[in-house]
């Protein structure tokens, strides 16, 4: 727990720091954008999703207008996802969805809910968002990963040997 919380106060001193800067310098707004971009990133790089996730998600509120804020989105997602919090990831990669309609973060986002989707063991809904990766998505790594995940579903209608014979596999 000490652990955690001198974790994120360092994050968040970070962020101050890289706060100053972006109200020191206005005119290099991009330039300050990236560099709080970064150095969260860096959070997320050491595995630090809390501070990494409080780090994308000041930067959302301070630079959710730049070129960089649909992939800050994206991240706030995968730490929510990394962290087990699947129902606020899924939320946050909707939103990369349908508040960033040309990211290049788009396919990356939509296997995310699809691997959302199968952690929360709604296989159903999982099911149709890899195929959505495959059928908009075709050529990218992420349909491949969804052609993956589609392969290592269950059939719709399967049911489990042991519920149709009446007989589990020890018997």
């Amino acid at each position: 727990m000490v652990k955690l919380m001198m974790s994120t106060l360092s994050g968040m001193i970070v962020l101050l720091c890289s706060l100053n800067l972006a109200i020191a310098a206005p005119s290099n707004m991009q330039e300050s954008s990236r560099h709080l971009y970064d150095r969260v990133m860096e959070e997320f790089k050491h595995r630090d999703y809390e501070a990494a996730l409080a780090g994308f998600r000041f930067f959302l509120e301070l630079h959710g207008q730049s070129s960089l804020a649909a992939n800050a989105q994206y991240w706030v997602g995968e730490c929510q996802y990394r962290l087990g919090h699947n129902k606020d990831a899924l939320k946050s990669f909707y939103r990369v969805v349908s508040d960033y309609p040309l990211s290049p973060k788009l396919a990356a986002s939509t296997l995310k809910i699809g691997q959302a989707y199968t952690r929360l063991k709604d296989h159903e809904k999982a099911r149709m968002t890899y195929e959505r990766v495959v059928g908009e998505y075709p050529d990218s790594t992420e349909a491949e990963l969804a052609r993956k995940a589609l392969d290592a579903m269950p059939l719709r209608d399967e049911e489990p040997a042991s519920q149709l014979t009446g007989h589990s596999a020890a018997d």
